[in-house]
């Protein structure tokens, strides 16, 4: 039969109180010297022994920690001899463990799937803690760059020296789109980065696609959408030019053979002169479209500084007051904070903005309360609107407008909104566009930080 603890512990208490009694009613008695000495040696052996009986349980617990500490979850307690406490100790230790086992399961099991998914995804990702070393580099990353076996930024520069500059000149935070050579197949990538910190330590997060094939689409199709606008542009200026020719032709000769200039009469004089202004004023039309198009391939590069956008907008205000005015439409101004300034050529993006205001004072033509608001604020992205309460665009219209030359107003010449889109991405930035049909028009002009 098993003693418990608490017995266990009296019975000893009880001895070397005992001891103890003997020791002082001998002590001091010469002729019992040598029990003395034993019972003085039993009571040592009594104390140190009671010390380690009752550590046991420090010692139980101290190899429960070190068991967590050290990651080693295979440990087990056997029932203790020692009593209900500590075998209601041991069965606690070993709920913990089971409870700690199951959470390390449960996230092993969350890791394999998320090392899964990351693998699966048809987008390169790639993790560097401490600006050194790779912590995760998924399946479509290696194959994108054709590289394996990688875990250290170093080694990585030197498989792809272009694709670690293009990562360092973006820096903390940003996207960019660039062209990689990789066994000999060029590849446009699409890169993402962004930067955290966590316990202590910084990660730089790098995604990035290859979009070529996307790439090469848009092009083809903004090449047929060119191509059908320049054809209409040109084919209304030839085609009357190549009519007139004809019928003057048919005018000067008879038999195909030069008319004598007396049997011209002054109706014919007439038509001829007529006809002569009409081709004039049409291969002046072909100039001022040549001229269009140089324009669009000839955009200065940006001389870029700081600039306040509420002066910018003052200015532009200024500007425009005359001609809104008399359209009765009111310009209102937005800009938060009130002292935002941001990095660009004030001279190209007054331009930008001031055809923007345009179309839409051709859009609140004739329309009650126009209005064009104004609007710039930095969050979450340094953004400047253009916003009217116009006739808006239609859907087909909203795909066509950034295409060159394309325009929904007989006297517009198509290259406003194409010079402003070229304008915005010579600032690394972006133009967009939403409409409702008969509520209005906003564009959106997004700058980099």
């Amino acid at each position: 039969m098993h003693h418990s603890f608490n017995f266990k512990v009296i019975f000893r208490l009880v001895l070397i109180l005992a001891n103890m009694i003997v020791l002082s009613l001998i002590f001091g008695d010469m002729r019992l010297f040598f029990n003395q000495i034993i019972l003085g040696i039993t009571l040592v052996i009594q104390i140190i022994e009671m010390i380690r009986y009752i550590n046991h349980t420090n010692k139980e617990l101290a190899k429960f920690l070190l068991a967590i500490r050290h990651d080693d979850l295979a440990i087990s307690f056997h029932k203790s001899k020692l009593g209900r406490s500590f075998r209601e100790l041991h069965g606690s230790f070993e709920e913990i463990v089971n409870a700690i086992k199951s959470v390390k399961i449960e996230k092993e099991a969350q890791f394999q799937y998320l090392k899964l998914a990351v693998n699966r995804v048809n987008i390169g990702i790639i993790s560097i803690e401490n600006n050194q070393d790779i912590v995760l580099f998924n399946n479509s990353g290696k194959s994108l760059l054709s590289v394996q076996g990688i875990n250290n930024l170093a080694i990585l520069k030197e498989k792809v020296p272009q694709f670690v500059k293009e990562i360092n000149a973006i820096g903390e935070e940003g996207r960019k789109l660039v062209e990689l050579k990789v066994d000999g197949d060029i590849k446009t990538l699409s890169l993402d980065v962004k930067s955290m910190v966590m316990l202590d330590r910084s990660y730089k997060h790098i995604t990035f696609q290859d979009i070529r094939g996307e790439i090469e689409q848009k092009e083809i199709e903004a090449w047929h959408k060119l191509i059908r606008i320049l054809t209409h542009e040109i084919m209304n200026s030839i085609t009357p030019i190549s009519s007139l020719t004809e019928t003057m032709q048919y005018m000067l000769e008879e038999g195909g053979r030069q008319k004598p200039l007396e049997n011209l009469d002054d109706e014919v004089i007439k038509d001829i002169r007529f006809s002569l202004k009409t081709i004039q004023k049409r291969s002046d039309g072909m100039l001022t479209f040549i001229d269009d198009y140089r324009k669009l391939t000839k955009v200065a590069k940006p001389q870029q500084e700081h600039v306040s956008v509420k002066i910018l907008f003052e200015e532009i205000s200024l500007l425009m007051a005359p001609q809104l005015e008399k359209e009765d439409i009111r310009l209102s101004i937005h800009v938060t904070p009130d002292d935002m300034s941001i990095y660009m050529d004030a001279h190209l993006m007054e331009q930008v903005l001031i055809n923007m205001i345009t179309n839409s004072r051709h859009a609140l033509k004739n329309r009650p309360g126009g209005t064009i608001h104004l609007k710039a604020y930095r969050e979450p992205q340094v953004t400047i609107e253009v916003e009217d309460n116009g006739a808006g665009i239609n859907e087909k219209e909203i795909k066509e407008i950034f295409v060159p030359f394309f325009s929904t107003k007989k006297e517009g010449s198509g290259i406003g909104l194409s010079l402003s889109k070229q304008i915005m991405h010579l600032h690394e930035g972006n133009i967009k566009v939403r409409s409702t049909p008969g509520k209005g028009t906003t564009f959106q002009l997004s700058f980099k930080r």
